[in-house]
């Protein structure tokens, strides 16, 4: 049986854990953990065409350009595994991090996987060896001084979770699911129109059609993919103004309302592009583009990002005329078999749409078996959990409250 840590070193004085907790410990005992910055980029582009189970948003081009520019997500560290062969050292997994206080305030040893402004963490691990990687992150991270490590918006039933859990159980131990949630996802290898049919029905297609018919009126509507760094460039624009002109722009969320939201989003769906691994949709009509939206590929999935509409043809529902024009444009490319929303459960425009549902999570690794720290942390995450979602619901009922005076 593997053992991840021995009992020294989970009864090792505590001001180390509180030294690692402010920021402080962040190494094996004798350096820092990586920076983000510092990774060998190819050997990343490598791993990440190799891994077992897709994450566009931990791609070197969309995580760098969040580390060096987006707001609140500069100046991460990574871990890394390497495996030693002949020749040169092969990265085999990677997965950027910050402390639990960084990400949540709590100050207690942990690791949690970075925000990359998309709702999946899903470490990289080469398919090859998975269990290897998973195993050399975990002892990197109880090298440093976490207790555990956090792995948030991840698959619950994807091939990076089985692996961690494989590893766990090869040391006794067992992940623990911290918070779980179903959200919309696209099974891309079903016919189009039999798929779209199944979702909605006959009645609401046909009223779908009349909406596209009256949207007509204003110009011909045509739907055009961009796909080459400067058709993206081009296109990213149009989105960001569409973005900035909704609801996102009104509560000071979009993308282009921040500085440095702006020039990661510019930097990373251009260098994507020139890999193959974004497209920005858009829905016009004549001249004038009513909606847009930015899509991340990687492997065989590809990620729903972000949607921006003109909501002066909100009668017309582009989000949802521009969201049928993607499934058909997913069902037919066969190097898509999945597309993942990225939306919250119950989403009330692509949950009647996209029917499959991804089982996503956030859970707890433990590095140590029968470690008292780690069941501190899970308990302060868990409180912090229920005072997040009880203020959540706060939130949504004053904003019911005020839409109804209105």
């Amino acid at each position: 049986m593997v053992e991840l840590a021995t009992p020294a070193s989970v009864t090792r004085a505590s001001t180390r854990d509180a030294a690692f907790a402010r920021g402080t410990v962040s190494a094996s005992g004798n350096g820092t953990l990586p920076a983000l910055a510092s990774v060998d980029v190819e050997r990343w582009q490598a791993l990440a065409g190799d891994a077992c189970e897709p994450n566009g948003f931990y791609l070197p081009d969309w995580a760098l350009a969040i580390d060096a520019f987006a707001r609140g997500r500069t100046g991460l560290s990574a871990l890394t595994a390497w495996r030693d062969a002949a020749g040169p050292a092969r990265l085999i997994g990677l997965m950027p991090v910050i402390s639990l206080w960084r990400a949540a305030r709590i100050p207690l040893p942990a690791l949690v996987g970075a925000e990359a402004y998309g709702t999946v963490r899903t470490p990289l691990l080469d398919l090859a060896a998975a269990d290897e990687a998973a195993q050399k992150l975990m002892r990197q991270a109880r090298d440093a001084g976490a207790h555990a490590l956090i792995l948030r918006d991840i698959p619950l039933d994807g091939a990076a979770m089985k692996t961690f859990t494989r590893v766990l159980d090869a040391g006794g131990l067992r992940p623990a699911v911290l918070h779980s949630r179903l959200r919309a996802c696209l099974d891309a290898t079903r016919d189009a129109d039999e798929l779209l049919r199944d979702a909605l029905g006959a009645k609401k297609l046909k009223e779908l059609r009349r909406q596209r018919y009256r949207l007509a009126e204003h110009g011909e509507v045509a739907c055009a993919i961009a796909r080459t760094p400067d058709d993206v460039a081009r296109a990213l624009e149009v989105f960001l103004k569409l973005e900035a002109g909704g609801w996102k722009g009104g509560r000071g969320t979009a993308l282009a309302q921040s500085a440095g939201d702006a020039a990661f989003i510019r930097r990373a769906a251009a260098a994507l592009a020139g890999h193959g691994q974004c497209e920005i949709a858009t829905l016009g009509a004549g001249t004038t583009p009513v909606a847009a939206a930015i899509i991340v590929r990687h492997l065989d999935r590809a990620f729903y990002f972000k949607l921006g509409v003109d909501e002066r043809f909100a009668k017309f529902s582009p989000g949802v005329q521009l969201t049928l024009e993607l499934t058909r444009h997913f069902c037919a490319d066969p190097a898509i078999a999945t597309v993942d929303s990225l939306a919250a459960p119950d989403h009330p425009m692509i949950n009647p749409i996209w029917r499959g549902r991804l089982a996503i999570g956030d859970v707890l690794i433990p590095l140590a078996r029968r470690d008292p720290i780690v069941t501190l942390i899970r308990a302060a995450l868990m409180a912090q959990q229920g005072i997040r979602a009880s203020a959540r619901r706060a939130v949504h009922l004053i904003r019911r409250l005020k839409a109804k005076r209105r």
